[in-house]
């Protein structure tokens, strides 16, 4: 495993092509739970685990079930089941361990099995780590390393929302632009913002 691939991974999926700032998936929970910074720090932590628990389990799928039997064509529809497994169980482990949390998060928590963030990770794994139906040197690694820094990212794009969020509560925003106008105003200056990441070179 090469450890200069492993950091453009890293710095690629956090900053250069974060998933909501950069690609603008996944922007229903991000402007819905980003409110404020508890439940969206809960709420990337979700993520990540969904993200990278799906990431590992889509590879061994697609490598040891769906590329032997050749049923390939039906890799989107095995990674909604995979993802929307995983959700399952977050959404019980949080509402088994905290009500107030899973009241918070509402209807973004099962949300997260549409998420067509966590989606994009376990195709984009597929894309990059496989070339003509074999894995690349690396690849389950790789693969496991982007979906957990993916959910970094997101989290990362959540953290700083919800942060401003609340900032903007305790100031004296003209009605026409709070709650979600504001919001989709400061989610575009964010945007810009991590666009200029895409300037780094390797």
């Amino acid at each position: 495993m090469d450890i200069k691939s492993v950091l453009m991974i890293i710095i690629s999926m956090v900053f250069i092509n974060n998933f909501i700032l950069s690609k603008f998936l996944g922007l229903c929970p991000f402007l819905g739970v980003s409110r404020n910074i508890k439940p969206a720090l809960s709420m990337g932590m979700a993520v990540i685990f969904v993200i990278t628990l799906s990431s590992i389990v889509t590879w061994l799928i697609f490598r040891f079930v769906l590329l032997p039997l050749n049923i390939t064509y039906l890799r989107t529809i095995v990674f909604i089941l995979v993802i929307a497994t995983f959700v399952q169980f977050v959404e019980m482990v949080i509402l088994k361990k905290s009500l107030s949390l899973y009241r918070a998060l509402g209807i973004y928590l099962p949300l997260i099995t549409t998420n067509c963030a966590v989606l994009g990770v376990t195709v984009l794994n597929i894309n990059s780590f496989f070339t003509q139906n074999q894995p690349v040197a690396g690849s389950f690694f790789y693969s496991v390393i982007q979906g957990f820094f993916a959910g970094v990212g997101f989290t990362l794009a959540l953290l700083i929302m919800s942060g401003i969020r609340e900032r903007l509560m305790l100031n004296d925003t003209p009605s026409l632009f709070k709650d979600l106008p504001i919001a989709f105003m400061v989610a575009s200056l964010l945007s810009l913002g991590f666009m200029g990441f895409a300037g780094f070179r390797f």
